[in-house]
């Protein structure tokens, strides 16, 4: 058992200071100061105050790399466990992009189960960017309903050059197969998609929507922050009901894309609900730069660290309360996706905590009721990473 007393809780709701308890990976009591005695080893930790936070849910991670479209040698490494935990993330959604070929299917789900081995939470979406989508099954619906990793769909791309520029009656299928599949298998069935800056943004979905009996909830578009006309539509998309989720990283070129932070505190005082919007950090996926002619010019690499970053930048830089700021990255995709026992600080739910200073840096972490991280250091690492 591990007695964690005196902490500054964030459930994500701030609870004040509260005494928690975790035995065998779940969390046992949530409360006021408590003294606990019994034949069975005790680990005490005070905190003294320090916050105590629900583990970060990252929904959007290429678990197994990606990119590639200058070529092989331009394929993104895979992910690796410390790089994870280090940055409070103790659940990610894996997900393939732009090369579902090479990168397959068995490949996400093999990876997402190594990485629950080594002692995080892991889901995956089905598909790729285009059509028709790659699965496990031979369907999306199979995949939903019989994989128990499977969430979603996704990452299916639309105004971009890569997609297969599907139309809005074949997205609205699409969403209609997954919405029926989730009832079935008890999932959150979301169709998860990436938005290139063409000029077509989200019209599509909002065709599809308004054309079929297909809720925009169905829908949950990330990469909303990479243009500031994008931007604007995905604040009338969730005012409408539907999902946005904005790409983390706070190092960004406000004269085209605008900051995770930034567009978050923008979508609130723009009046769009706090419980549609989420961030991800598209870590591990490639950073591709096009000239005006679609020729790839410039390559990068996201960093789920940036997912940490954009939580610090929403809450120091720009005055968005603490436990408001959390629900994106913690309660938000936990209630989309259906991950039972994740995203709160709560009885009965599994022991994923991440203890941080005022200044919201990483002091230690905990994923299943097992330390990852201690005093800023990593306790757990990858099967090979001591070899790297």
């Amino acid at each position: 058992m591990i007695h964690l007393k005196n902490a500054r809780v964030f459930a994500p709701e701030d609870m004040g200071i509260c005494d928690v308890l975790i035995e065998a990976g779940k969390i046992v009591y949530v409360g006021k100061s408590c003294e606990v005695s019994g034949p069975f080893p005790i680990e005490v930790v005070e905190l003294g105050g320090a916050y105590l936070c629900p583990g970060f849910i990252d929904q959007h991670v290429h678990i197994t790399g990606g990119g590639g479209e200058g070529g092989p040698e331009t394929a993104t490494p895979e992910i690796k466990l410390s790089d994870v935990t280090k940055s409070g993330i103790t659940t990610v959604i894996g997900c393939l992009g732009t090369d579902g070929i090479t990168r397959s299917m068995a490949r996400l789900y093999g990876k997402a189960r190594a990485l629950e081995m080594e002692g995080i939470s892991t889901y995956i979406f089905t598909g790729a960017y285009q059509f028709p989508l790659p699965t496990l099954t031979g369907s999306i619906q199979t995949d939903l309903i019989f994989i128990d990793k499977v969430v979603g769909v996704g990452e299916v791309a639309i105004s971009d050059h890569r997609a297969s520029h599907a139309s809005a009656a074949e997205l609205a299928r699409l969403a209609g197969e997954a919405r029926v599949a989730a009832m079935i298998g008890k999932k959150g069935g979301k169709v998860h998609l990436h938005v290139g800056d063409g000029p077509r943004g989200l019209k599509v979905l909002f065709r599809a929507s308004n054309l079929t009996d297909v809720p925009l909830s169905q829908f949950q578009p990330t990469h909303l922050n990479r243009c500031r006309r994008l931007f604007e539509e995905s604040i009338e998309f969730a005012k409408a009901g539907g999902y946005c989720d904005y790409t983390a990283g706070e190092d960004k070129n406000e004269d085209s894309a605008i900051t995770a932070a930034r567009a978050v505190y923008e979508a609130l005082k723009a009046g769009a609900p706090i419980e549609n919007i989420t961030i991800s950090s598209d870590g591990n996926g490639s950073m591709p730069v096009f000239d005006s002619k679609k020729r790839l010019v410039g390559l990068g690499i996201g960093r789920v660290s940036s997912l940490l970053d954009s939580l610090k930048a929403m809450v120091l830089r720009y005055d968005i309360p603490l436990d408001t700021a959390l629900l994106t990255v913690t309660k938000n995709p936990a209630k989309i996706h259906r991950l039972e026992g994740k995203g709160a600080i709560k009885e009965g739910y599994d022991a994923d905590l991440v203890v941080m200073d005022e200044n919201l840096n990483v002091k230690d972490v905990l994923a299943k009721g097992k330390w990852m991280v201690r005093d800023g250091k990593t306790e757990v690492f990858g099967t090979f990473e001591a070899w790297q």
